[in-house]
């Protein structure tokens, strides 16, 4: 894993708790969204917002079916979440978003959490095999 995805998501992880400090738990994603875009695009961390997610089928391009939430650096995806608990769907659809955009980290951000670091789920695919 590069040096550099690994500070890239140590300041994404900055970004969103510097969001959570300011909002707190309760609201729902789509602020969390817009406010998260907002201070990434403070600290110039360069993303992609509701970016449309690759699927192919057995040749066929399936179009505007999924999009992830947040694209940085085109390398880490950033999903966010407004729920009770992290739930081992939402880990396997991060796993398969990543691995259908071909993008080696993820996050899984709860933001309905007292303290954000026990809402944060990292996840690495190895790309290579």
């Amino acid at each position: 894993m590069p040096h550099n995805v690994n500070v890239l998501t140590s300041r994404i992880i900055g970004a969103a708790i510097e969001v959570h400090r300011a909002l707190g738990p309760g609201l729902l994603e789509s602020a969390y969204h817009i406010c998260l875009a907002r201070e990434l695009s403070l600290r110039s961390i360069p993303y992609k917002y509701k970016w449309p997610l690759p699927l192919m089928y057995k040749g066929v391009n399936v179009k505007k079916v999924y999009s992830v939430d947040l694209l940085t650096a085109e390398s880490v995806v950033v999903e966010i979440k407004s729920i009770a608990g992290i739930l081992p769907i939402h880990e396997a659809q991060l796993l398969t978003y990543m691995r259908l955009g071909n993008w080696p980290v993820g996050l899984l951000l709860n933001f309905n959490v007292v303290v954000l670091k026990s809402g944060i789920c990292r996840r690495v695919l190895n790309l290579d095999e």
